[in-house]
């Protein structure tokens, strides 16, 4: 059995999950952890199958938490909506900062979204609206299509989970098209797919423009529910978190960052208080340990797990 049918058979069962959980968990922790996951699948799309390592997706998370959270509590606009236009907002950043980023390959091109990052986070620490420190607070989350009152922890914890869901189809759709499979192409030997005639890097913009978008819908999500734009959701430590979730979960898998990011924020979860500072370390000794010996990542045993379930 192939690897995308095992990783098919393994998302049914996370969404199953996902949608009884609430029973017996905190459904804002859930909530929380469905736009991580997100956020670290929109690295996933970007590293996993174009081989673009970016860490600068914080700012585009960032951007939208902010776009949402004025859109919603300024400008009146419902969720579904602050959230669209903030989407429509990154991804034309995005598609500048790509087209600046990729004439670079490897590890300067990680460091231009890097600093184009830290662009982005000065910008909004300086602006009068993001009230620096304190961030933007008192976000309403309003009511779906107005008619949905998301106040409720249920309700919105059920918004977020089927915009996470679609979004996550959405991905999957771009990684089984032909599009998908010439980034794959672009990855193991980019200068074969020139020498094939292809235009490598309107690919990558797109690739790094969609990719944006994904962590666009996490960090407008994340607005929503807690009601609060921060400047950790625009800081570089979100980005090396989310690569951390990436590489936790396995990269290049379609589900796999989704156990990354619930092995990063429940660890954050239990060490919340006094032993927050020892989150750091101990995520630094998973990563290594995983970089070490789990080079495939969670997923890698997941799929060996179906496998043998699978057999019998």
């Amino acid at each position: 059995m192939s690897n995308n049918s095992l990783d098919l058979k393994i998302t049914y069962c996370v969404i199953a999950l996902a949608i009884t959980l609430p029973a017996w968990l905190y459904p804002i922790l859930l909530a929380q952890l469905a736009c991580m996951a997100l956020f670290a699948c929109s690295l996933n799309l970007l590293f996993g199958y174009a081989g673009l390592l970016s860490f600068g997706h914080a700012a585009f998370f960032g951007i939208s938490a902010y776009a949402t959270g004025y859109l919603t509590k300024a400008m009146g606009f419902t969720p579904e909506l602050a959230i669209l236009f903030a989407l429509v907002l990154v991804m034309f950043i995005a598609f500048i900062f790509g087209s600046l980023a990729i004439r670079r390959k490897g590890i300067y091109f990680s460091m231009i979204t890097l600093a184009l990052s830290q662009l982005v986070y000065f910008i909004i620490v300086a602006a009068p609206f993001s009230h620096n420190e304190d961030g933007y607070q008192g976000v309403p989350r309003g009511a779906f299509l107005g008619l949905l009152d998301l106040t409720n922890d249920y309700v919105v914890y059920y918004f977020v989970l089927a915009i996470v869901i679609f979004t996550w189809w959405c991905i999957y759709r771009v990684v089984q098209s032909p599009y998908g499979e010439v980034l794959k192409a672009i990855k193991d030997n980019e200068q074969r797919v020139i020498s094939l005639g292809y235009n490598v890097n309107q690919y990558k913009i797109l690739a790094f423009t969609l990719s944006a978008g994904v962590a666009a819908i996490a960090g407008g999500l994340k607005t929503v529910v807690f009601g609060l734009a921060s400047l950790s959701d625009v800081h570089w430590h979100l980005s090396t978190d989310g690569v951390i979730m990436m590489i936790l979960g396995g990269i290049g898998s379609i589900i796999a960052p989704v156990f990354g990011a619930i092995i990063m924020v429940l660890i954050q979860h239990l060490l919340s208080g006094e032993f927050y500072s020892l989150v750091p370390v101990i995520m630094g000794v998973i990563f290594v340990a995983c970089v070490l010996a789990f080079r495939g990542g969670v997923i890698q045993y997941l799929q060996r797990l179906m496998q043998m379930i699978v057999r019998k």
